[in-house]
């Protein structure tokens, strides 16, 4: 009974502490401020929720659209309603397992729950998510800013294949220049920053842009009139485990969580919560505004990068591509200091400070092998998909329910620890089932291309299907699209209106 009370007050202290900010132990996030910058102003309720749903909102919410058309329209929506509860119920978790550790950052609390080996599985993910979600960018860079150059440059698009004609001189039209391009003038230098706070003012403008661009989207949702595809808006369909993965992807923000929560004045758990329920809320409006306007556009034709969807003359939607495109450019060198301090903190934690050159090295690998692996493949969807079933999904679901598990006294299967238990084995089913879907049945896609009913006002047809490409009409199961374009509206007229 003695230890048991030692424990006890052991652990009350360690709480103690913890909430009044006398652990120094510096948080994920925290790393990338200089020591100088450790004083900064406390924030506010509002402003805590406002940073968190900057960290939220970013570039996954650009695939939201065919997470629907993966898992279902009804289906989907319920699954972005309960990803989003799982997240503000795990980053409550994080909180409280620090609390429970006195740890201030995802890491020591996951080796404080597990030991090396969960340090070591916690550093794998922390790596492959970023890297993939970097290759995610170049693929979205090289998909917007070339239809951005083809539109500005007024390149022909050839009705016939959809393909844009590239020659000497008009190689802007070219996604892979695009990539190398921007890379090498845009996120490699970027990403050679030390100190990636010189990149934070770039938040709030981000968090503009994303705005604008779903904006957008609501706009072009109510003047395109395309007829939906057989089994549009069916309950389920058998890609919910990809879908799930995608909605972890957009919504994670775990690697965040500890570096908000100490910017809070007074933070408490209760202080925490409150912030957690408004950001995730407001996400949550958000994300499915976004989602359910791209899908209901173009249901069936929907891909892994809403905004391909769009015609090329729609200088609306132009102008939200290069927003994006500029969104992802910024974010891109973030997600770098993130692998490159894993590396660090793997292979040269006795080598410290790192050198010049060192860090020279790693950011041009990273960078380069990201490179590469994005001029391989052109569908976001596949890279959306595997990103959030082996890097979000454990960051998400898993991780933080299964520290909290082992950290909180009692059994693993108590009534209190029960919803954490629930957690931890749907985010594995999720983890194993996406996987082997996303491997087994990979989406197609048709990047670069201009899509068929932007030719619509050409092609005198009675039947919308007789101008869809095979390669749509498979997608469709060999099905006849249920009615023509509406009669009283002409369709895409708006693009007319706006090109030249």
């Amino acid at each position: 009974m003695d230890s048991e009370a030692t424990e006890m007050e052991e652990k009350k202290y360690i709480i103690e502490k913890s909430q009044s900010g006398e652990f120094t132990v510096p948080s994920d996030m925290g790393q990338l401020i200089e020591d100088e910058d450790q004083k900064r102003e406390q924030s506010n309720i509002p402003q805590a929720s406002f940073n968190f749903i900057n960290s939220i909102i970013g570039s996954g919410i650009i695939g939201m659209p065919y997470a629907l058309k993966q898992a279902g329209f009804p289906m989907g929506v319920l699954l972005i309603l309960i990803v989003a509860l799982i997240t503000d119920y795990s980053v409550i978790l994080l909180i409280r397992g620090g609390n429970l550790s006195g740890t201030k950052n995802y890491q020591d609390l996951v080796r404080a729950a597990f030991g090396f080996p969960g340090f070591i599985f916690l550093s794998i993910v922390q790596f492959v998510y970023p890297f993939i979600a970097m290759i995610s960018y170049n693929i979205i860079t090289g998909d917007t800013i070339t239809k951005v150059m083809v539109r500005a440059a007024r390149l022909e698009v050839d009705e016939e294949t959809g393909q844009v004609y590239v020659t000497e001189t008009n190689i802007l039209a070219n996604r892979y220049f695009i990539i190398c391009l921007c890379t090498l003038f845009v996120t490699l230098p970027l990403s050679l920053y030390r100190n990636v706070a010189k990149l934070a003012k770039a938040s709030l403008f981000a968090c503009l842009l994303v705005v604008f661009i779903i904006i957008a989207v609501i706009i072009r949702s109510t003047d395109m009139h395309i007829p939906p595809t057989e089994g549009a808006y069916t309950f389920a369909k058998p890609g919910f485990a990809q879908a799930v993965g995608i909605m972890a992807f957009s919504f994670v923000c775990h690697h965040n969580t500890f570096l908000i929560y100490g910017s809070l004045e007074e933070p408490t758990v209760h202080r925490w919560s409150i912030v957690t329920h408004i950001s995730v809320v407001v996400s949550f409006i958000a994300t499915v505004v976004f989602a359910a306007c791209g899908y209901a556009t173009f249901t069936g034709f929907t891909q892994g990068d809403v905004l391909e969807n769009y015609c090329h003359e729609d200088d609306l939607i132009n102008a939200a591509r290069f927003c994006y495109g500029v969104c992802i450019m910024l974010t891109f060198p973030v997600e770098c200091f993130v692998c490159r301090e894993v590396i660090e903190n793997f292979f040269f934690q006795a080598a410290q400070p790192t050198t010049t050159l060192r860090h020279v090295i790693e950011t041009v690998l990273i960078v380069g092998a990201t490179l590469g692996a994005s001029l391989a493949t052109d569908c976001l969807g596949i890279v959306l998909e595997l990103n959030g079933t082996l890097g979000a999904t454990p960051l998400v679901f898993i991780l933080p329910a299964a520290c909290y598990m082992k950290l909180e006294e009692g059994k693993f299967y108590s009534a209190k620890k029960l919803p954490s238990l629930l957690i931890v084995i749907t985010g594995a089913i999720v983890m194993v089932i996406g996987f082997i879907m996303a491997v087994l049945s990979p989406q197609g896609c048709s990047h670069g291309k201009e899509m068929s009913y932007c030719h619509a006002n050409d092609v005198n047809a009675t039947d919308f299907s007789t101008f869809i490409p095979s390669t749509e009409m498979s997608m469709l199961a060999s099905s006849t699209v249920p009615s023509m374009i509406s009669s009283t509206t002409t369709p895409f007229s708006n693009f007319s209106s706006i090109g030249p």
